[in-house]
């Protein structure tokens, strides 16, 4: 495959997959894309400690530089925000990594986010969510907090399907939502803008099928379906049931519901067993501060998945430190869970954790779990001992402020000395 504006490594390999397993070379291509604001930061800095972590384990990475965004503005020409080949890159490659994009609120074209997950079918978006020794937070267990989210990802609102208000085409949809379906005592006086939201049963059960295999995988006890299915009991409610009908019918006796749990053992968990249980969206918020160690996997829908591992990050130190991944079949795109911060680009201050951390996931999915485990030790050994970026530094009593390049630094220091 040639490409226009990207230059494919000369010396990487790349990896390959079979329909049912990737393959991975130990010199893979990885694309990357830098993303916009603060991208310029902490995507480098992701970079050099994914090297020194691959490099300490007798591997080595062929960085491919794809665009999106801003970058993509500059290399294809104005409007240009997602390249085609930047989307055949990962494509090709299956495996890749992507700082933040920015998403304009109110106007302006869509998520660069959600486009890319729709266009390679990253159908899960998993946000892992578990505390840093030596990180500042608000609560006062943070240790408790040790939560994997699967958020629906191609689905919900995110679709994008929606008309402003004052055009032609809202007109005609609430012409037919008030004429042909009898709604017209819940649609408001002009202006209005109408939405809608999709939620399918090969959807969810594809996305509560890959939540309950992760959880039997790494020995979690529980999957939660996170729903507002008693208010919107078409969508989010099938969410809930369809969810369900994969855990009865596609497992054997060792996954069982919280009804049967009840039911039948009394709410005393058997050994080995794993529990499908369910809770309404709201009722969530409040259990994951008051009920933190009764949840382990989460699986939910988009919108109501970026609220609750939002939510959840905060308890563990914020968004500067939450890495997330999307994955599909065959194909992973690592990401961090924050935005672009436009107004700290360039200055070399910000956090590389979130990005960091992401990129961790990545390696997990390819199998090199060793050097996963070197990059979540040396940076932890980092804050630890209290050399950080100014979002942390802040937050503590003797604590050495850092700047990026600095803290990257002193992160592949200590994959170095850990290795």
């Amino acid at each position: 495959m040639s490409y226009e504006k990207v230059e494919v490594p000369e010396k990487g390999e790349a990896i390959e997959f079979d329909g049912e397993e990737i393959s991975v070379p130990e010199n893979p291509v990885i694309p990357i894309i830098y993303g916009d604001g603060i991208g310029v930061d902490v995507a480098p800095a992701a970079q050099t400690v994914l090297e020194a972590a691959a490099n300490a384990t007798g591997r080595d990475i062929a960085w491919m530089r794809v665009y999106a965004g801003e970058h993509a503005n500059e290399q294809y020409g104005e409007g240009e925000h997602l390249p085609d080949e930047t989307v055949q890159a990962f494509e090709q490659f299956h495996v890749g990594i992507k700082g933040p994009l920015t998403t304009p609120v109110g106007a302006g074209f869509r998520s660069l986010n959600v486009a890319l997950r729709k266009k390679l079918d990253l159908y899960a978006n998993v946000r892992p969510t578990y505390h840093l020794d030596g990180v500042p937070s608000p609560v006062k267990d943070p240790d408790a907090m040790d939560m994997v989210f699967f958020r629906e990802n191609t689905e919900d609102v995110y679709a994008g399907i929606e008309w402003e208000a004052g055009t032609d085409e809202v007109q005609q949809v609430r012409e037919f939502v008030e004429d042909e379906m009898g709604f017209e005592d819940v649609m408001h006086e002009n202006p209005l803008g109408i939405g809608i939201k999709p939620i399918s049963e090969f959807g969810t059960k594809r996305l509560v099928r890959r939540a309950i295999d992760y959880a039997l995988e790494n020995d979690r006890d529980s999957v939660t379906l996170v729903h507002k299915g008693n208010i919107m009991k078409f969508t989010e409610g099938a969410f809930r049931d369809w969810g369900y009908e994969v855990a009865k019918e596609e497992y054997g006796e060792d996954v069982i519901t919280e009804d049967t749990l009840w039911d039948q053992y009394e709410g005393e968990q058997p050994a080995g067993s794993l529990v499908v249980k369910d809770r309404i969206a709201d009722n969530m918020l409040q259990q994951i501060l008051t009920r933190t160690s009764d949840y382990d996997v989460i699986a939910t829908m988009n919108l109501n998945g970026d609220y609750i591992s939002d939510a959840a990050g905060a308890q563990i130190g914020g968004l500067g430190i939450a890495p997330g991944a999307n994955f599909g079949d065959g194909r992973c795109l690592a990401e961090p869970v924050h935005g672009s911060a436009p107004k700290y680009a360039g200055q070399d201050k910000v956090n590389p954790t979130a990005m960091i951390l992401s990129g961790r996931l990545m390696f997990e999915y390819m199998g090199w779990d060793d050097a996963g485990q070197l990059i979540g030790d040396a940076v932890e050994e980092a804050i630890s001992s209290k050399q950080v970026t100014y979002d942390l530094e802040r937050q503590i009593e003797g604590g050495e402020k850092l700047a990026t390049s600095e803290f990257t630094d002193v992160v592949v220091e200590n994959i170095e000395e850990l290795s």
